[in-house]
């Protein structure tokens, strides 16, 4: 057999275990959404992906083992969704306007991936994956810090800790009401989350934000 030809069978196989991968996390994200990781089965993910058990096996030796991995890829995607939604505010952007912008970035993602939210605060979800998310959570608190901080940097650390811990928990309350529902009534609650957040933060930010040529430094 010619040398090409050899080093192009690895490859392929590789291939399709990758592509095999993708599609037992695909019908595990669907397994755990509708039945919640505690009720879930291998062979119920199995039998999303239109494979038999043995074949699952040979990927992953049990659900947690999937859950990991699963919850791992979503928690970097994640990350860059935060990263992307909490850039710095430009001082002429209105209040409503970078609050809206935020929240649909991160509500288009757990729409995008309603596995996420099912894992992350799920019970009994494995504890490597509880510690990725209090990880998250913690670099998550950091970047809306440090965002309150730009915008206000004469408040004491104390207050702009707790506006942070305020901010995600009204964020997080919201979504969960807007991935219980669909269609008109989920958009309905996505205007409420943002209204909720923009009145809790107008006292705090919002004469500091909307008016072009205001800087945000001393």
């Amino acid at each position: 057999m010619p040398d090409n030809e050899q080093k192009e069978q690895p490859r392929r196989r590789q291939a399709r275990g990758e592509r095999r991968i993708a599609q037992l996390l695909e019908a595990a994200a669907t397994v755990f959404t509708t039945t919640g990781y505690t009720a879930a089965s291998t062979n119920a993910i199995a039998r999303e992906a239109g494979v038999s058990p043995g074949t699952l096996y040979q990927f992953f030796p049990n659900k947690e083992a999937i859950a990991i991995e699963l919850g791992g890829r979503l928690v970097h995607e994640m990350q860059t969704a935060y990263g992307e939604a909490l850039a710095p505010v430009d001082p002429a952007t209105p209040l409503e306007e970078a609050v809206g912008a935020a929240v649909d970035r991160f509500i288009a993602f757990n729409c995008r991936h309603p596995v996420f939210f099912a894992l992350m605060h799920g019970p009994d979800i494995p504890g490597r994956l509880t510690e990725e998310h209090d990880a998250l959570h913690v670099a998550l608190v950091g970047r809306v810090e440090g965002l309150l901080s730009s915008i206000l940097p004469e408040a004491p650390v104390a207050d702009i800790k707790r506006t942070a811990q305020m901010v995600l928990g009204i964020y997080m309350a919201g979504l969960e009401l807007v991935l219980a529902h669909e269609g008109a009534e989920r958009d309905a609650y996505i205007r409420e989350a943002k209204t909720a957040l923009t009145r809790y933060l107008d006292p705090l930010v919002g004469d500091r934000l909307g008016r072009p040529g205001l800087t945000t430094t001393p």
